[in-house]
């Protein structure tokens, strides 16, 4: 049986899950939508002869036809609430990019209407299929207790978008949700608690200070340190700095228990485990996943999520990435933003709309 999709948005991202698609069997993208031309046009050059989609300029169009059984949603962040809502209106299944949203409130009615909806509603946090990360999850049960959690991402600036949406907090939730949510993700996944508070100091001192967009300078953070603490007396930290390009490793992943700690690096091939009682470390292959058919952008992990979800459609089982993970990905990365911004510790039970 071939799954029907139809790509909503088809900028950088969206011709990315169509060229992920384009390499995987019983798929066809049937539909395209995007308000810009130049969009639109990469997406048929993405689709490289594999897909022959219709292509719309209105999502409302593409929505409405009987023959897109799931959607692919990657418009920008400030979007996803009124599309996810039109989406709401049928019964199509859904792989909504990351981030959930860009506000507390607009999560909450996702995560509410997500509950009542009959197809499927899947958040793209990929970064949990990496291969180094995934083996570093598959790892967790020999650390003993769990009771820090350290992550590193030295980077590029981010990328050019059209209408430079991603320069500006209130297009794109700001930086520590538009980027980090995948890091505060993994950190939920890895910590064994509930996430309670957030202390956070960053700035924007190299990125984009000379760029102007109708007259207005960008005022996204460019690096921040990050600390979240659990309610089990657990600790995460993100070290993210995205004047960094040219460096050994993009990513940096230590998860430290009572017994021994997980060490891994994305690029990367494989990953350390130390024992503290023997006083020995020890290497552990963590190779690209022979299932994977397109690299990409994020070495093989979007083309294995994909396959994550046709499998959950077949099977009738539910997502592994839910919109309640989405949900607390964002509430940490909007409690870290206004540690910033008021210089003091942030519990995630003040931002207005939350419960845990």
């Amino acid at each position: 049986m071939t799954t029907r999709f139809g790509i909503i948005g088809t900028g950088m991202m969206g011709c990315e899950h169509i060229r992920n698609l384009a390499q995987i069997d019983a798929v066809d993208v049937v539909a395209i939508a995007d308000p810009y031309e130049a969009s639109r046009q990469a997406a048929r050059k993405a689709c490289a002869g594999r897909f022959h989609p219709h292509c719309y300029e209105h999502y409302e169009d593409l929505l409405a036809r009987e023959d897109v059984d799931a959607v692919v949603v990657a418009t920008p962040n400030y979007t996803h609430h009124a599309v996810m809502a039109a989406v709401f209106q049928t019964d199509k299944h859904v792989l909504l990019e990351k981030p959930l949203a860009t506000t507390m409130a607009d999560c909450n009615a996702l995560v509410a209407q997500a509950q009542r909806h009959r197809g499927l509603v899947w958040v793209a946090l990929e970064y949990r299929y990496m291969a180094p990360i995934a083996k570093t999850l598959d790892l967790l049960p020999q650390l003993g207790a769990i009771h820090m959690c350290a992550i590193r991402e030295h980077r590029f600036p981010f990328l050019p978008k059209v209408g430079a949406w991603n320069r500006f907090n209130r297009y794109s939730g700001g930086t520590l949700v538009e980027k980090c949510c995948h890091f505060f993700d993994l950190m939920n996944l890895m910590v064994p608690s509930k996430p309670l508070r957030v202390m956070a100091s960053g700035g924007q001192n190299v990125n984009h200070l000379q760029e102007r967009y109708d007259g207005e300078v960008p005022d996204i953070l460019d690096n921040a340190y990050v600390i979240v603490e659990y309610e089990g007396g657990q600790r995460a930290m993100l070290d993210l700095c995205m004047f960094a390009e040219g460096g050994r490793q993009e990513q940096h992943i230590v998860v430290t228990g009572d017994r021994g700690q997980v060490e891994a690096t994305v690029p990367g091939t494989e990953v350390f485990l130390s024992d503290r009682a023997a006083g020995t470390h020890r290497a552990i292959p963590a190779p690209l996943s022979p299932l994977v058919r397109e690299v990409g952008f994020h070495h093989g992990a979007s083309y294995l999520e994909h396959l994550a979800f046709l499998e959950a459609l077949e099977r009738g089982t539910p997502a592994r990435v839910t919109v309640e993970d989405g949900r607390l990905a964002v509430a940490i990365g909007l409690a870290a933003q206004q540690s910033i911004a008021t210089g003091r510790a942030v519990d995630l039970s003040e931002l207005e709309g939350f419960s845990a």
